[in-house]
């Protein structure tokens, strides 16, 4: 949870300060969590967010800071207690009660956890019920988008509003009661999804349009665009590094500037032809806008996003709509479990097609890794051949040419210096054994067995190395107890060098010579190890306790041994 600190106690002095500080709550002392308001007096000393202990790592201590929190506290169970409720904003009170009471209707009316799950996140943006595996399935199909509540659905609102208000277009007066009806419609919609960010950016962007029209003024929609921006970024300058504002303003100036061009290049004969063309050039535009972005911060492609959006878009419209309807209709039980019933269908026959395009074969172009810098490229190339199209003058192209030759040299660099090498990596997973050997876009991957079944900690911890070193192939060691090798021990030979990996605790150690030693699981103090083994380095790895690690530091300057722990410093890396 994240709270803002108020006043902190040292010396016995309280003294006033300002700052955020994240909290966390085991599940096993907490049962029920503490709600927005609560103001909580907490014994603990807050301590500082930690840089990322591998390469590549999600950068958690970064992107916290953008929401201006440096320290973090682990809080026991009788550390906490609640001396008082006041919640800085009433209104955001009052949205997050509407939210959990919105919540709590379409799980009555809607059958189905995966259904339940769907709705919440489509609807009020609630993303807490989805699984991995749904997840997976929507973004190899190109359709994630559709789960995170954004200018998409705001824009449907808005749309059935002008469609029902339309009748008061003509009328004196009217377009300021479409204007103020909308205004109102669109804000009662981001109480009931809690203010989140997403909805806030996408509400004030329409909010600007809306409020244009009455006045008859001649706006720009590029201008009502940065204006909506302007607006959120003075009163968050930060949410400029948030990938959700990124790619919703991506998103929509591509659909602005090139979905009316792509739409003219071709005539669809007949109704639907022109609906389902219709769809599918919003659906390229955004994706043009975003690919870099995409390609960025996901490392993956959507190979069928173009298909899949033909039956998402228009299933999701009905989704919402109906999700609404639900929320509306939840005093007459009758109407509202009808409605339910249909959300439930719809729901079933999106996450269907969506199956259906992730069955597919090469549905999504996976771990593919690129710079921030190879991203700007990306976009600079695709902007000089859209400028190329529209005003066909022949120096973009050689613009173009010119961003597409840096973006290939800066990938022949990144090849030459991170991929075409050799290396040996013991990365930071706490409790766990893990390293890869690395070569070439190869590696040989040796964890403890409880590790090598635990995938999302890999595609956490392990993964964004390999992204970096660009490895297709991998092959997997187990590090069991018992293993083979060296009496217990297991020796690995990566082209010169010779690694001892001991992870029991080993009575009978031969006598052998290698060039680094890991250390696992306590399993022996570098006193008995020197008696025995000649070495360059000792590592102790993050499946070791940290009191053990810290001791055995101490014991290694004692006898004058080059020793490293991951637990203290972070990954260790040699280079070969």
């Amino acid at each position: 949870m994240e709270a803002r600190i108020q006043k902190v106690n040292t010396n016995k002095q309280w003294l006033t300060v300002q700052g955020k500080v994240l909290l966390y709550f085991s599940k096993e002392y907490f049962t029920e969590a503490f709600q927005y308001g609560d103001v909580l007096l907490i014994e603990g000393s807050p301590q500082l967010l930690t840089a990322p202990a591998n390469p590549g790592e999600f950068d958690y201590k970064r992107f916290l800071s953008f929401k201006n929190i440096h320290h973090q506290v682990f809080i026991r169970a009788n550390n906490v207690y609640q001396i008082n409720h006041e919640p800085e904003s009433r209104i955001l009170a009052y949205s997050i009660k509407i939210r959990d009471w919105a919540e709590k209707s379409l799980k009555q009316h809607v059958r189905g956890d995966q259904e339940q799950a769907i709705a919440t996140a489509l609807v009020l943006g609630i993303t807490d019920g989805l699984d991995n595996d749904i997840m997976h399935a929507y973004s190899a199909s190109g359709a994630l988008h559709v789960l995170a509540v954004s200018g998409l659905h705001v824009g449907i609102i808005y749309s059935i509003l002008l469609l029902m208000l339309k009748p008061f277009s003509k009328r004196p007066g009217g377009k300021w009661v479409i204007a103020v009806v909308g205004l109102i419609v669109l804000w009662i919609y981001a109480l009931v999804t809690g203010l989140s960010p997403s909805v806030l950016r996408a509400v004030t962007m329409f909010s600007f349009v809306a409020f244009a029209r009455p006045l008859g003024w001649s706006t720009n929609i590029y201008n009502t665009l940065a204006a909506s921006a302007f607006c959120l970024l003075l009163q968050d300058p930060f949410l400029i590094m948030s990938v959700g504002f990124q790619l919703s303003y991506s998103a929509v100036l591509g659909i602005v500037y090139l979905q009316r061009p792509i739409y003219l290049l071709w005539y669809a004969p007949g109704y639907w032809a022109d609906k389902v063309w219709q769809i599918s050039t919003v659906s390229l535009a955004a994706q043009l806008s975003t690919v870099s972005l995409g390609l960025l911060y996901f490392h993956q492609f959507p190979v069928y996003f173009l298909f899949s959006n033909l039956f998402v878009i228009p299933i999701s419209f009905a989704v919402l709509v109906l999700g609404l309807a639900v929320l509306a209709l939840s005093w007459l039980t009758p109407l509202a479990s009808l409605a339910g019933w249909l959300l439930t269908k719809c729901i079933q026959a999106m996450n269907g097609s969506v199956l259906l395009v992730e069955s597919l074969p090469f549905s999504l172009l996976d771990n593919l890794y690129i710079t921030t810098t190879q991203s700007w490229l990306i976009m600079f190339s695709l902007g000089s051949l859209l400028l190329l199209f529209q005003y066909k003058q022949f120096a973009y192209l050689k613009v173009a040419f010119g961003f597409v030759l840096l973006l290939a040299v800066s990938m022949w660099y990144h090849y030459h210096e991170a991929v075409n090498k050799h290396e040996w990596i013991v990365y930071k997973v706490p409790g766990s054994s893990a390293m890869d050997f690395i070569s070439s876009g190869r590696s040989i991957f040796v964890a403890d067995s409880a590790l090598l079944n635990d995938a999302a900690r890999i595609r956490f911890h392990i993964r964004p190395n390999r992204l970096i070193n660009e490895v297709k192939e991998v092959e997997t060691v187990a590090i069991v107890s018992g293993d083979d090798s060296v009496n217990g021990c297991k020796l690995l030979q990566f082209r010169n060098k010779r690694v001892l990996i001991i992870n029991e605790n080993v009575t009978n150690l031969p006598e052998m010579s290698v060039d680094f030693v890991v250390i696992s699981h306590n399993a022996i103090t570098i006193e008995k190890l020197v008696e025995k083994i000649n070495f360059d380095q000792v590592i102790l790895d993050s499946s070791n306790s940290f009191y053990f690690a810290e001791r055995m530091l101490a014991e290694a300057t004692q006898l004058n041994r080059n020793a490293f722990s991951v637990l203290h410093t972070g990954y260790f890396k040699h280079t070969i």
